[in-house]
């Protein structure tokens, strides 16, 4: 793989569709900037960062089959292998997927 190749994590979990899913990737990351603000606000999703330079409003899920998701960036920097490696340890810790791997993202 070259250094230029974009990654993705494929999450699964008992969701019913990719809004679910997205509801449980947010929330333990919501909550812990309420309890070291004291407050939020939908435009915060951008100052969340969940991993260096990885905002919480970059990243995007979509549903790729039952209960099994991908999690791209849109924020104009692809996940690089490094980054997504932290991603899915993060969502590990997190505990929200029964299952996170990183994976090629097919163009």
């Amino acid at each position: 793989m070259s250094q230029n190749t974009a990654y993705c994590l494929i999450v699964e979990g008992s969701y019913l569709d990719a809004s679910e899913a997205e509801q449980a990737l947010r929330d333990p990351f919501i909550e812990e900037w309420v309890e070291e603000t004291g407050n939020f606000k939908i435009d915060n999703f951008d100052e969340i960062l969940v991993v260096q330079g990885i905002s919480l409003g970059d990243l995007e899920i979509e549903m790729i089959d039952d209960e099994v998701f991908r999690i791209t960036c849109s924020g104009g920097r692809p996940l690089n292998r490094h980054t997504a490696n932290q991603l899915a340890e993060t969502l590990r810790r997190q505990g929200m997927f029964d299952e996170v791997r990183v994976e090629p993202l097919e163009k």
